[in-house]
């Protein structure tokens, strides 16, 4: 088995080309992310870990 080669066989050209969309990022004042990313709400927690927490709670009482 031989292993790959980072040349083109004989007879292939490979070109490249760097293409511009003309897009701009622009930030935001409002904390917002400039990709458009926002921070997820914490996870609701499972059936198991609320119904121990309203167990604690009346326990608590």
């Amino acid at each position: 088995m031989t292993r790959p080669s980072s040349t083109p066989r004989p007879g292939t050209t490979w070109t490249t080309q760097l293409i511009s969309l003309g897009e701009t990022i622009v930030d935001s004042d409002d904390g917002d992310s400039p990709f458009g990313w926002r921070d997820l709400p914490a996870p609701r927690p499972n059936r198991e870990t609320r119904r121990a927490a309203r167990r604690a709670a009346r326990r608590n009482r």
